[in-house]
């Protein structure tokens, strides 16, 4: 499970830094959404790899919450926690959230099968226009505001996930141990604002796009 999931971590924040060429404009985000596509097979490859990392991510927190029943059979008769955090209390609903979340992504912008209507756009060039695929989702209040209300479970599970996985891997001692948490709440908020920004900016006009015309 840490391995897996710093491997997603990795991939969480190189892809956050490619999504937020979009402030640089049109012409900088489809060149960059173009050089991935160029990459082909190789690309095909990454994504294979960042599934089969998700599926032994899900079994393996299937696995440990199984074990933890097994291990206490006969529930508490009064749960008044005082050390867990929420987001360590909620590892597997925020995980059921972010996996759901992932399907539909991958249907939205990678098949393009949920939003037909601007999924097929065109530049001049005849290429496709990923910015403005983009920004045309986001305009609409319901995807913007479900991207937006999926960042909060993503940044609720590295909260607690990415000073976990450094612990399990005996990363991190008892004097380090306040020192990686605060960092994981900071990154994982520093993330929640990255991706939030995009939808939330689309969303409120601040970043635009006009057919046949780009700012």
């Amino acid at each position: 499970m840490a391995v897996t999931g710093l491997m997603m971590f990795g991939f969480i924040l190189g892809h956050l830094a490619g999504n937020l060429l979009i402030y640089a404009g049109p012409d900088t985000f489809n060149a960059y959404a173009k050089k991935l596509q160029s990459l082909g097979e190789f690309l095909w490859v990454a994504r294979c790899i960042l599934l089969t990392a998700l599926l032994f991510h899900v079994l393996s927190a299937i696995q440990l919450t199984f074990e933890n029943r097994k291990a206490r059979p006969i529930g508490y008769r009064r749960y008044d926690p005082e050390v867990t955090t929420y987001a360590a209390r909620t590892m597997m609903l925020s995980g059921i959230i972010l996996t759901a979340f992932i399907v539909y992504h991958l249907l939205h912008f990678t098949f393009r099968l949920t939003h037909p209507e601007v999924s097929n756009l065109h530049d001049a060039r005849g290429n496709h226009h990923v910015y403005a695929m983009v920004v045309q989702s986001f305009r609409q209040w319901p995807v913007a505001v479900a991207y937006i209300a999926a960042m909060v479970p993503l940044c609720l599970h590295l909260s607690h996930g990415i000073s976990s996985a450094f612990q399990s891997l005996g990363l991190q001692n008892n004097r380090l141990l306040p020192v990686f948490k605060n960092a994981a709440r900071g990154i994982a908020l520093l993330i929640f604002v990255g991706y939030a920004s995009i939808p939330a900016a689309c969303l409120s006009g601040l970043i635009q796009y006009t057919a046949g015309r780009t700012p």
